[in-house]
């Protein structure tokens, strides 16, 4: 791509003016209609050092109304966002609906300067480039815009900016040794760039190539590709919609069709004193556990999914009875709020993503999308059928950030989620537990059990899989999880003492 752009291309002052004044008035206008559409924008400034992205940006944004975006300059990671995956700090800064991000430099960083500098390897760029398209992806299903600006000029414009740059004491700073480095092998780099732009140019979340030796012929070109961009999302709002209650489909798939959790032993059962027994062990194998995550760094992730009553609540007392609660998170999933709303549905779940050696559960988790929200119509056929591969490329970026990923669902059957009902609302101590709308919720048992069946199947990988926790025996239950968690985490621990081995 970069090869056959024409950096010769110029315009002179008074056409620049003229464009621009028109330009302008259209960009203000268009921020005005997008934030009454509740449409997001993200736009992305990369390019080669020097190639003016700082003062384009400053440039585009004269024309906005600065109480609708934000800009962020995106640097080396903090030692905060070193201990997430690398999406994280991306994730945690998309906008709300109606509101526009602007990043200098961006989620690029990581297969451009950092492989440049032989921080990211070959096979880590590649699972880079997955995570990046899945994230603009998800991002644009979800009616985001994603303009993406690539600021171009030659190796000898490049210099002449540096020493310019340089040439005063006010802005020699802005110039660093590695911006040096690259221009002398601007070649080597320039391949880098150009794979980048290949790998990653996509009909959803295409790349803009600006020819940017003239400055004002690259804000010209700027402010129309943005304006374009945001009235063409603009018209596409405008169409009338497909309608769609959400409701299940059908499962034609006959592997689908089969129950995973009719397959259930829900007869499995511990006696007290087995139970008191075997909790004793396993809380003190976990407290062992607990700070050799954190001296290892190791983050752990774990999800709780289960019929009403099914017994979240008890296994994660349990379960983190015996761990230093300052390594810990339990996250408790309600109904999103009006700030979570407007973002992606998978917003409010990232930004709750353990640091390195740290624990997150959730208790109810982003799997809502492809029960409650299906079910109940909350979202539409198209969303919670994507939702399968954006659930499933969020937990492969937390697993290639080095997470252990366990998901659990709590299982009981109707007969014995009654009783727990009944007993709940006897107790003056549980009734705050139980609601009308739990309920309600056993009415609609049968179309709840083949979404689960579906998650079960759509989404339980090796890297992240799903354990069905037989629940009726409240005691099994709480043995089980324990005992899962354990054993999953001594087995990561044995893994990676055998690669350290390896390797010394």
């Amino acid at each position: 791509m970069l090869e056959k752009v024409d950096l010769t291309k110029k315009m002179d002052k008074e056409e620049y003016k003229k464009k621009m004044e028109e330009l302008e008035v259209r960009l203000g206008n268009l921020q005005r209609e997008l934030r009454s559409l509740g449409i997001p924008v993200m736009i992305a400034f990369e390019g080669y050092g020097a190639a003016g992205k700082g003062s384009q940006i400053g440039r585009l944004i004269q024309a906005m109304d600065p109480r609708g975006f934000e800009v962020h300059a995106v640097k080396k990671e903090t030692e905060e966002e070193l201990m997430h995956p690398f999406m994280w700090r991306f994730w945690t800064k998309t906008p709300e609906k109606g509101r526009i991000a602007i990043y200098d430099t961006s989620w690029y960083r990581k297969v451009l300067i950092d492989r440049f500098d032989k921080k990211t390897s070959k096979d880590e760029a590649a699972a880079d480039f997955e995570s990046i398209r899945a994230f603009e992806k998800q991002l644009t299903d979800d009616g985001m815009v994603i303009i993406k600006l690539f600021l171009a000029i030659d190796k000898k414009e490049q210099k002449k900016r540096f020493e310019k740059l340089l040439s005063s004491k006010e802005t020699a700073w802005r110039v660093s040794e590695d911006d040096v480095k690259r221009n002398k092998e601007f070649n080597t780099y320039e391949q880098i760039n150009e794979e980048m732009l290949r790998k990653t140019d996509t009909d959803y979340a295409p790349w803009n190539i600006i020819e940017a030796v003239d400055r004002r012929f690259a804000a010209v070109k700027i402010y129309t590709i943005v304006v374009n961009a945001m009235a063409a999302a603009a018209e596409r709002a405008k169409q009338p919609k497909e309608a769609d209650n959400g409701a299940p489909e059908a499962v034609e798939d006959r592997a689908l069709q089969e129950s995973i959790l009719a397959k259930t032993d829900l007869s499995k059962a511990l006696t007290k004193e087995e139970y008191k027994e075997r909790l004793k062990h396993l809380q003190k194998k976990m407290e062992r556990l607990h700070g050799e995550l954190y001296r290892r760094r190791i983050p752990v992730v774990l999800g709780f999914e289960g019929w009403d009553a099914g017994g979240k609540g008890g296994a994660i007392k349990r379960l983190t009875e015996p761990m230093d609660p300052r390594g810990y998170v339990v996250n408790p999933t309600a109904s999103p709020n009006d700030i979570e709303r407007a973002h992606h549905y998978l917003w409010r779940f990232w930004r709750a993503m353990p640091k390195a050696g740290h624990v997150a559960i959730f208790d109810r988790t982003w799997y809502g999308r492809v029960m409650v929200e299906r079910i109940e119509g909350f979202c539409t056929t198209k969303e919670w059928q994507r939702a399968y591969k954006e659930i499933n490329d969020m937990e492969q970026d937390l697993v290639n950030a080095g997470a252990i990923v366990m998901k659990f669902w709590m299982q009981i059957d109707k007969d014995e989620q009654e009783a727990r009902f009944k007993a709940r609302q006897e107790n003056p101590e549980k009734q705050w537990k139980i609601t009308d709308e739990d309920w309600r919720n056993r009415e609609k048992w049968d179309l709840y059990e083949d979404a689960v069946n579906e998650m079960l199947i759509r989404t339980s990988t090796s890297h992240a899989p799903w354990i069905v926790v037989e629940g009726n025996c409240k005691y099994y239950a709480r043995i089980k999880v324990l005992e899962s968690v354990v054993d999953a985490i001594e087995e990561r621990l044995k893994k990676d003492k055998k690669k350290k081995e390896k390797n010394s």
